[in-house]
């Protein structure tokens, strides 16, 4: 098989990234955008001694799980994979991710137990990162195409809220207005780099944040007398400086255009500040239940919970009654903040908040005698280091409850902490990207005793 070549392909399955696999004779070959059962006709893009990766062409034979796409962006936009599928297909794709990530990955024998799918599969997600791009027809926003920084106009995601469209509309007419330049990441030149838009599920309130290779932007209140106009529920507008040479959407510094400089969301019963840096999950009602199924496996033995990677306080601050102390600690100075102004909101006092490494965090509170009952971490896609994962083995905690939006790195670490003596027993898959590739994950692990104190 060689680059070009057109073929006849029967999809046997799909991968968590939403390519078909089939076979031609002893060749392995995905196929982006393919069903399970599919049988198509395609060309070959990359032909290589085990396998090839082909550009569908033509569905000779639809599969039973394949549905009418939905979306103009799709699928050249690289933030959807499965908008042509349907959703039982797609979240047995991601239960079988997980499975398969914890046998060969982790070399763990565990059945997850029964995904909890999506109630509602459009417009679920309260954030949006935009990149600015130049098209001949006037600037415009979008997303990233799959595994470049190529930018793909998009009027409307139906992941997003509808309101969001509007203020990229209103947004990028005043860009044109006044003769704003688009960033470009090649030469480090233009202002304009991304859109941040943050919305509060339940107060509706919408942030709007602007990050920008500038100090400064001209016409600010043109801008934010057009979306006050328009949209009443834009509560802030907010300017991010990010002047440097890398591909990080925001800056350090967040300067107010006008308005409040955070929404405020509640979730599981409490309210959170949220500022353009925190960390907050993007699906509130799923992740309300992700949540619940951490408290769920934390249990209600009282003690001391250990939060790592705290975020904004949410997921330790939710469990914060069934325990005596909650101590969290996070990386991200104005996290902590709004964590500490959380906590004090929703007169939680046995909560305090540390800013610092996660592996920091816990080494500085081994030394000081704190034994915790549970561990809590929700890391970021590359999961937890080499010295976390001994550092929280030596903590001797009755339960490990392990959050991960990385089914990989996930059964990674589940693997080195089992080698250590803590046991997986569970683990709760929890769609809370539907049409993505990505799903999260809850397992609880627990000590077996060979550490006991």
């Amino acid at each position: 098989m060689k680059k070009n070549d057109i073929i006849e392909v029967t999809i046997d399955s799909v991968t968590a990234q939403g390519s078909g696999v089939g076979r031609v004779g002893e060749m392995a070959v995905f196929v982006p955008a393919a069903a399970p059962r599919d049988v198509l006709r395609a060309a070959v893009i990359k032909a290589k001694p085990r396998y090839a990766v082909a550009k569908l062409l033509e569905v000779l034979t639809p599969s039973p799980d394949r549905i009418e796409n939905d979306c103009a962006a799709y699928p050249q936009c690289g933030g959807c994979v499965f908008r042509h599928l349907d959703y039982a297909a797609e979240t047995q794709i991601k239960y079988n991710a997980v499975r398969d990530a914890f046998l060969r990955i982790g070399g763990i024998d565990l059945m997850p137990e029964p995904i909890l799918a999506a109630p509602q599969t459009q417009r679920c997600r309260n954030k949006a990162q935009y990149p600015f791009v130049q098209t001949p027809q006037g600037i415009r926003l979008g997303f990233y195409a799959a595994h470049s920084h190529r930018v793909v106009p998009c009027a409307d995601c139906l992941l997003q809220p509808a309101k969001f469209a509007r203020i990229a509309d209103i947004v990028c007419l005043w860009a044109e207005t006044y003769g704003l330049s688009v960033y470009d990441e090649a030469s480090h030149s233009g202002t304009l780099r991304h859109l941040y838009l943050r919305k509060a599920e339940k107060s509706g309130e919408i942030m709007v944040c602007l990050a920008a290779n500038a100090d400064t932007l001209p016409h600010t209140a043109e801008l934010v007398r057009a979306l006050r106009r328009e949209l009443p529920a834009v509560s802030g507008v907010l300017l991010n400086v990010n002047r440097a040479d890398t591909n990080v959407i925001l800056g350090e510094r967040c300067e107010t255009l006008w308005g409040a400089d955070s929404v405020t969301d509640e979730l599981c019963g409490l309210s959170f500040r949220l500022s353009p840096h925190s960390f907050y999950q993007v699906n509130c009602a799923q992740a309300q239940r992700l949540y619940e199924t951490a408290a769920q496996y934390a249990g209600d033995g009282g003690g001391t919970l250990l939060d790592l990677y705290c975020g904004t306080g949410t997921i330790g601050l939710s469990m914060a009654a069934h325990f005596e102390t909650v101590i969290g600690a996070d990386n991200v100075p104005q996290a902590i903040a709004d964590a500490t102004e959380n906590a004090r909101a929703n007169g939680i006092e046995n909560a305090e908040f540390l800013c610092a490494d996660a592996a920091e965090a816990a080494k500085a509170l081994a030394e000081r005698g704190i034994q915790p009952r549970v561990i809590l971490i929700d890391p970021p896609r590359k999961g937890c280091s080499a010295e976390l994962l001994d550092i929280m083995a030596q903590m001797q905690p009755e339960r490990i409850v392990y959050v991960s939006c990385d089914p990989a790195t996930l059964a990674r670490d589940c693997a080195i902490l089992q080698e250590k003596g803590c046991k997986a027993e569970k683990v709760t898959p929890v769609d809370l990207f539907p049409r993505t590739g990505h799903v999260e994950s809850c397992v609880l692990l627990t000590n077996d005793g060979r550490n006991s104190r």
